[in-house]
């Protein structure tokens, strides 16, 4: 299997250093595609989507699909926890 996505929510919003406003993600799970090219969602077991801010009164919430990073990238380019580009 070969992982095509990690999915997030948003949880929260921060200020950083710089007076930017940054969105909080948490990790969720992941798309993963089969050797036979079907894909898959895997879903954190802990996760409850009943938890997720909901300002709006939303019956629904975003999941968000981001490329998952290398695992031999250098450790001064992995983003931090809250970065808004990608969230882990």
């Amino acid at each position: 299997m070969k992982k095509l996505y990690d999915l997030a929510v948003k949880t929260g919003e921060y200020t950083n250093a710089a007076g930017e406003t940054k969105g909080r993600y948490v990790n969720v799970g992941a798309v993963m595609q089969k050797d036979d090219g079907g894909k898959m969602i895997f879903l954190e077991r802990t996760f409850n989507p009943a938890g997720v801010p909901n300002p709006d009164n939303r019956s629904n919430i975003i999941v968000s699909m981001f490329p998952p990073k290398a695992k031999d990238a250098p450790a001064e380019s992995a983003p931090t926890q809250g970065d808004d580009d990608i969230p882990f």
